[in-house]
C-alpha cells in the first residue's frame, strides 16, 4: 500500500545536512516518503540527494534559486498531482526537528493545518541569540497586530492535509519568498480552515548558515503591512462556497 504522507524539504547548500536528516527521518518508523527540490546547490547538494536512491526519496533538481515560496509552491502542486492525503513541510537545517513529526501528526487528528510554533513554551528559543530572538518574537507580534491571527505565522514547519484543503487556495498566494508563509496561513485563516498548534523547541543552529537576511524581513514587515490593509479591503483570497470541500 503506497504511503499517503508525504514529507517536503527544500534544499540549497545543504550537503553537509541531508543524509543526516533522512536518516533521522527514516528513524521515526513512519509511513510517509521524502522529497527533496534542490535549487542546483553550487556546493553539490544535488547530487548527494541522488546518491541516497530510496524508493520513498524522490528529488526535484530546479535551474536556480528560485525562491523559498516558489519551491514550497513546487512540493505542494507534487504532493496534490501525486495523490498526498498529508504533507509535512520543514527546513534541512535541523532547526526543525524530525522527532517532532508525531506529535504533529497527533494534532492533525483535529485539524486540517498544524502549525510548529516556537511561541508556546516559554524556553522553545532559549539557546536563540538575543537579537535573533528579538527579531523573530517582534515578528509574531507584528503578525498578530496587522492580521489577528494568533499562530506562528511565519513558520515553515507545518502539517497539511490536502485531502481537506481544496488547492485552489494554494494557487492564490502570490508570494515566491519568504512572505509565503503568513500569506498561505492568512489565506487559510480567511477561508476557515481549521488550524491548530503543537509546541516545539528550536535548537541553537547547529548546520548551516541563516539564509533570511536584513533586506528580507523589511521586506517582509511591508508584505505583512500590505496583507493587513488587503485583508480589509479585497475579498479576492476567499473561496466560493462552491469551490470548498
Amino acid at each position: 500500500m503506497p504511503n499517503t504522507i508525504l514529507v517536503f524539504i527544500p534544499t540549497y547548500n545543504e550537503r553537509d545536512n541531508v543524509l543526516k536528516l533522512y536518516e533521522r527521518i527514516s528513524n521515526l518508523k513512519l509511513p510517509l516518503d521524502i522529497l527533496f527540490i534542490d535549487d542546483n546547490s553550487p556546493d553539490g547538494t544535488g547530487d548527494v540527494l541522488d546518491r541516497i536512491n530510496k524508493p520513498d526519496v524522490f528529488v526535484i533538481h530546479r535551474s536556480g534559486k528560485l525562491g523559498i515560496g516558489s519551491a514550497h509552491k513546487d512540493g505542494i502542486a507534487w504532493a496534490y498531482s501525486h495523490g498526498y492525503a498529508q504533507l509535512i513541510t520543514m527546513d534541512s537545517d535541523f532547526l526543525h526537528r524530525p522527532e517532532d513529526i508525531p506529535a504533529m501528526m497527533e494534532q492533525s487528528k483535529k485539524s486540517d493545518i498544524v502549525v510548529a510554533s516556537r511561541f508556546i513554551q516559554k524556553d522553545s528559543l532559549q539557546e536563540w541569540a538575543l537579537w535573533r530572538k528579538f527579531l523573530t518574537t517582534s515578528g509574531h507580534v507584528v503578525t498578530r497586530l496587522f492580521l489577528n491571527i494568533p499562530y506562528d505565522i511565519t513558520g515553515a514547519f507545518r502539517l497539511y492535509k490536502l485531502d481537506r484543503i481544496p488547492k485552489n487556495l494554494f494557487e492564490k498566494i502570490t508570494s515566491n519568498g519568504y512572505s509565503f508563509f503568513p500569506e498561505s496561513l492568512n489565506i487559510m485563516s480567511r477561508n476557515n480552515i481549521c488550524i491548530s498548534e503543537v509546541p516545539v523547541i528550536l535548537p541553537q543552529r547547529t548546520y548551516g548558515d541563516s539564509k533570511l537576511k536584513f533586506k528580507d524581513m523589511v521586506q517582509w514587515l511591508l508584505f505583512i503591512i500590505s496583507l493587513g490593509f488587503r485583508n480589509i479591503f479585497s475579498k479576492k483570497d476567499i473561496l466560493p462556497k462552491s469551490e470548498n470541500i
